[in-house]
């Protein structure tokens, strides 16, 4: 396990449909911190939300209490945005560290899900739905 010195980060960027969760990981002693609340309140105590959000630091089995997060989060709902977290820590930790590259990789973590909501186009009544046929 390697340490990080006092002050020093890793910073790394997650993103999933129009949220943008931007980590810093530091040394600590688990503080988690989202837009300045901590983790559960601002998941609004979603097990399962904190569950996908942290799932980097269980996929490693690394205690999550070793390392203090900082997130900044902008956009999208609660889904997008836990998902956009652990991307955004499963990169920190692959910067901290080269050999969490592969399994965090195995586990399908490092990949971002480029999947987004299609525009509406012109004409249609939405992304793909036509106009209702009439025959008379």
């Amino acid at each position: 396990m390697p340490t990080i010195k006092k002050n020093n980060y890793y910073y790394a960027l997650g993103r999933r449909k129009s949220a943008v969760a931007r980590v810093r990981l530091s040394s600590g002693k688990g503080l988690m911190v989202v837009n300045e609340k901590p983790l559960s309140e601002y998941l609004g105590g979603s097990t399962s939300l904190q569950a996908k959000a942290l799932s980097p630091f269980s996929i490693l089995e690394i205690e999550s209490g070793k390392f203090n997060l900082s997130v900044k989060i902008a956009g999208g709902g609660q889904s997008s945005q836990s998902e956009a977290v652990a991307l955004g820590i499963a990169k920190a930790l692959a910067s901290l560290n080269e050999d969490y590259r592969g399994s965090l990789k195995r586990a399908g973590l490092l990949g971002r899900d480029p999947r987004a909501k299609e525009r509406k186009k012109f004409g249609l009544r939405s992304a793909r739905k036509k106009r209702q046929f009439t025959k008379r």
